[in-house]
């Protein structure tokens, strides 16, 4: 099972469900924990080979798709007895709160994607093709500080970047090259979700200098009546490390509009 850990405001309170992105850990969400467990119950998850998520088990499994990754955190849920809970993710994170919800919409009361990944442009194809040629040949790590540096360039971005490198220092290489594997076959996953909406209320919140994904959320909330967006300016990809007030507000007041 994946590492999780818990902070519990009353047993009769809502849960919600925090999930990191690819290559970074619960950790991420430090700027989180304080102003949502004095309204919720918090539930934090390691996903597989991240973090303390770094059983033995994770090692010798292989298969590595979205469905399978999403059941492993189901499975926590389980383990808890959580029937339903919000959902908040935080790039690649996004996705599999999408890819849960999609085939479990009776766990999910609502979404939070921030610095959402619902498309590949152009660059980002560009460089995952580029990626997938040299992820054997150059150390892994000196390609995620590239990827890093092109999605969060600013200098404002400085510590999303390094929070992030750090927490990917603590890969195994093969680990990152399967989930890099894995999110550079995403594209049909992310147009199915694109087209359909989930039905399931959903807060998009974004930088305003995402410039590598906000974009194709502000068309996909056009078409998504169960969706809005909102933008948060002077503000990068990784929107709850860079403004994490802010963020905290409008994810907890969009929540507890949810009915």
């Amino acid at each position: 099972m994946l590492y999780y850990s818990t902070h519990i405001h009353s047993k009769d309170s809502e849960w919600v469900t925090f999930v990191h992105g690819a290559g970074g850990s619960s950790s991420i969400w430090y700027k989180q924990i304080r102003d949502f467990k004095q309204h919720y119950n918090v539930l934090l998850v390691d996903l597989r080979g991240h973090g303390k998520s770094k059983s033995p088990i994770y090692q010798k499994i292989k298969r590595y798709s979205f469905d399978v990754l999403g059941d492993e955190i189901i499975e926590v849920l389980d383990h808890l007895k959580i029937q339903k809970t919000h959902f908040i993710g935080i790039s690649l994170g996004t996705i599999l709160i999408r890819e849960i919800t999609e085939r479990y919409p009776e766990r999910t009361i609502s979404m939070v994607m921030g610095g959402a990944v619902m498309k590949l442009n152009l660059r980002g194809q560009v460089l995952m093709k580029t990626g997938v040629l040299l992820k054997s040949v150059i150390p892994y790590l000196l390609l995620y500080r590239l990827f890093a540096f092109i999605i969060m360039p600013k200098k404002s971005h400085k510590e999303s970047r390094l929070l992030f490198v750090n927490e990917a220092k603590k890969l195994y290489q093969k680990e990152f090259i399967r989930w890099f594997t894995l999110a550079s076959k995403v594209n049909p996953l992310l147009k199915f979700f694109r087209i359909k909406d989930s039905g399931i209320p959903t807060l998009y919140i974004m930088g305003a200098q995402d410039h590598m994904f906000l974009p194709s959320i502000t068309k996909l909330v056009k078409d998504h009546r169960s969706s809005i967006l909102e933008v948060i300016p002077d503000c990068g990809h990784v929107v709850n490390v860079e403004q994490p007030k802010i963020f905290n507000q409008k994810v907890i007041s969009f929540m507890k509009s949810v009915v």
